[in-house]
């Protein structure tokens, strides 16, 4: 007992050194910052927390306040915050996780502190209901503090990053979990507030848990193209060199790689593979202005002087310097042909500029911190981000019903690129790209929006759908008699916009609903029965409805009629138990579907959500397989247990898997494929290449006589000499597809195979 004393005496003393290093690192890097000192306050939080979360460890075995240190480090390490962040990230997760109050946090070390903790508390229960995410809701309780203290988001943003650095420790169900929220929310966030170097760690640590073998794979590749990238590098920059030297400028040139994870969504979204996509390497000019003043100038004389060594893409011109991003990114981009014709694209952005791009606002603030306000700043940064908070709030005071629509609304708002829209008296306006005339009205006025009959861009009329393009000039036309109709929400594309149709027709849509009850209740009556949740479950099934809300809806709009039929319906089960149907053999019902539904996998009280679903072909027809992302052997795969409790397998990076796991991650499973090339599956291959005589017959030679598989179905058409066309083949698992691919590619003229399910 006493060895066992010991060993627990020697491992506290070991974590208190630990701890007391951890906290003397994160005070060194805070007192060399550039804020005022406040150690005091820090040292009491550090202290407070520490005894607070005594003798409670993390999964991975360190004590459990090694995380709100790591927290605050990051907060003033990698964002440049000060004391009231810092004393916030230790604390944040003591009213959570202890006995504390918001309340003892408030009389200890005020309100400030207390506001923003309170902010960063889970909380239980809400507006969403049951079925909702509480994800989504803590999210919504984030962005509410948010538009009262950023620094809220900030922390959390911290907080995130570190739980992503240490996810190793978690089971697989709660890796895609988390894995996905972050991709979902906190890297458009990230990216939203300029956090350009936190927001390229996230995603690649989401990539990593979601997709461990694509993301050696990609690292694999960059680390065997590394000499090959620093050639170019160093032969593309030597002129370059030369000509700054010349002028006299103080410079600093880096090579801006891609990341793993930007180099799988390229790889993804274009269906092209690692050896085709060209823009892996970027290259940055990094300058000192010799006067705060002169600071565009420079980057312009720069741009001059490349432009008459290298031949610059005359469409690939971005201007970011004199219309900054509204996360406060500026640089000029612009895309040379090297001498190996290869096109690269050059960054050109002062030392300013590069923080701003790396820290985002953080760094915005610390120049205003020290009175650096430097004449770059042509758009006033905090009047972006008052703008964009502002839109935020708009979305949060309509309450809405769905927790996922209104994730996706906030979304919409972070990852979009922007767009200069003038008015017809000249000012600019910054909107989305791809935004539509209809946007640009909501934008302006709820009211303005909600009677818009149409918009004259550039003198010319054109419908409310228009899409905008930058230095377009718009003026919206008008109509008292003019009424938001539901089609419009398909074409609007700002989350303005959107939220504020919706609302409209959920105003009006309450006053049809409650025609539609009244219109039931008086039916039912009428015909001796009552209005329980099994007659509206019936009548949903019969009108393809999905809630009773739109069943409702249905009988206001008078777009459903109730009779016999539905009559028969509801009385069906009467019907049948007796009388002379039962007699006659051929009209029983149809039970084969029945028995299909009841062969699903059913999940029970006991389930282990941790252990991962093994689907093999004993079982795989308990299972769901949903048409969004035709999951086949081989595919990364995860689990979700539906509202009926079966679950669904969904590819990893499937769109409905990434909101279901952003939204409903509780619900997420770990799904492992254990087939043995017994059954087939779909797979469809895409061809594009220079049409000849006897091109399908080299095709069909490959795929079915010298590997063996079986064609389904295939489409060919040609046109002009070029011919593009689909192939579905019914194949074991994915790696067969991958060698079919790589076959059909060694054809000659067959110049592009792609893999589209």
């Amino acid at each position: 007992m006493d060895d066992q004393n010991l060993k627990d005496k020697q491992r506290e003393s070991a974590d208190d050194q630990m701890i007391e290093q951890a906290f003397k690192e994160v005070l060194d890097i805070y007192v060399a910052s550039r804020h005022r000192k406040k150690v005091d306050i820090i040292t009491k939080a550090f202290n407070f927390a520490r005894q607070a979360h005594k003798g409670v460890r993390r999964l991975s075995g360190e004590p459990y306040i090694m995380h709100p240190i790591a927290v605050a480090r990051i907060a003033v390490e990698e964002m440049g915050l000060g004391s009231t962040s810092i004393c916030a990230a230790l604390l944040h997760d003591v009213v959570e996780d202890t006995d504390y109050t918001v309340e003892d946090i408030t009389n200890i070390f005020g309100e400030k502190i207390a506001q923003i903790v309170d902010g960063l508390t889970k909380i239980s229960g809400g507006i969403f209901g049951d079925k909702a995410s509480a994800q989504a809701e803590n999210f919504k309780k984030l962005l509410l503090t948010m538009s009262d203290d950023i620094r809220v988001i900030l922390i959390k943003i911290c907080d995130r990053l570190h739980n992503m650095r240490t996810l190793q420790s978690q089971p697989a169900n709660k890796q895609y979990k988390i894995a996905g929220e972050t991709l979902y929310i906190y890297a458009p966030l990230a990216n939203r507030l300029g956090l350009n170097k936190i927001k390229t760690e996230l995603e690649d640590l989401s990539f990593r848990y979601e997709h461990p073998e694509e993301y050696d794979y990609i690292k694999g590749k960059l680390a065997d193209t590394q000499a090959q990238r620093d050639m170019l590098f160093e032969n593309f920059t030597a002129p370059i060199r030369e000509a700054l030297d010349k002028m006299g400028i103080k410079y600093e040139l880096k090579a801006r790689v891609k990341s793993p994870y930007s180099i799988w969504n390229k790889m993804q979204n274009k269906h092209v593979t690692f050896d085709e996509i060209y823009d892996i390497l970027a290259v940055r000019i990094i300058y000192t202005p010799k006067e705060r003043s002169e600071e565009i100038n420079e980057c312009f004389k720069i741009y001059v002087a490349i432009n008459r060594i290298y031949k610059s893409h005359p469409d690939r011109l971005r201007d970011w310097v004199n219309h900054p991003k509204a996360n406060g990114y500026q640089a000029l981009h612009v895309t040379l042909m090297s001498k190996q014709g290869k096109w690269i694209e050059v960054q050109i952005r002062s030392d300013h500029m590069d923080e701003v791009a790396e820290q985002g606002f953080a760094a915005h603030w610390k120049y205003k911190e020290k009175g650096l306000e430097s004449s770059v700043e042509t758009v006033d940064e905090d009047s972006e981000l008052n703008n964009w908070l502002s839109t935020i709030k708009e979305i949060l005071d309509d309450p809405q019903p769905d927790a996922m629509d209104f994730l996706d609304t906030i979304k919409l708002n972070l990852f979009a690129s922007e767009i200069f829209v003038f008015t017809p008296k000249g000012e600019i306006k910054t909107m989305p790209a791809q935004c539509t005339a209809l946007d640009f009205a909501f934008q302006i006025h709820t009211f303005l929006g909600s009677h818009c009959i149409g918009a004259k861009v550039n003198h010319k009329l054109v419908p409310l759908s228009h899409k905008l393009q930058s230095g377009d000039q718009v003026e919206i036309l008008s109509s008292k008699s003019q009424h938001v109709q539901a089609s419009w929400i398909n074409f609007v594309f700002t989350a303005k916009a959107k939220q504020k149709i919706m609302a409209i027709l959920r105003r009006d849509n309450r006053e049809l609903q409650k025609r539609g009850e009244q219109i039931l209740d008086d039916w039912l009556r009428k015909n001796e029965l009552e209005m329980t949740t099994q007659v509206l479950n019936k009548l949903c099934e019969l009108h393809e409805a999905k809630k009773h809300e739109d069943l409702f809806l249905m009988l206001g709009k008078r777009s459903v009629l109730l009779g016999d039929k539905d009559l028969d319906e509801l009385r069906e089960r009467k019907a049948e138990q007796g009388g002379w149907r039962k007699f006659v053999p051929f009209l029983k019902k149809d039970n084969s579907k029945d028995d299909k539904k009841s062969n699903l996998f059913i999940v029970g009280e006991g389930f282990n959500k941790k252990k991962p679903v093994i689907i093999n072909e004993e079982n795989i027809s308990q299972y769901i397989f949903p048409t969004c992302c035709h999951a086949i052997p081989g595919d990364d795969i995860m689990g979700y247990i539906d509202n009926k409790n079966r679950i669904e397998i969904h590819r990893r990076n499937c769109d409905v898997a990434s909101r279901l796991k952003a939204s409903f991650g509780n619900r997420i499973l770990d799904a492992k494929w254990d087939m043995h090339k017994v059954m087939f599956f779909d797979a469809t291959i895409e061809l594009r290449g220079i049409d000849r005589k006897g091109m399908l017959h080299d095709i069909s030679e490959v795929i079915s006589d010298k590997l063996d598989v079986n064609m389904h179905r295939i489409t060919i058409s040609s046109e002009e000499g070029i011919f593009d066309g689909t192939i579905e083949i019914r194949v074991h698992d994915r790696s067969e597809v991958s060698v079919i691919m790589d076959e059909l590619k060694k054809i000659e003229d067959l110049k592009e195979v792609l893999q589209i399910l």
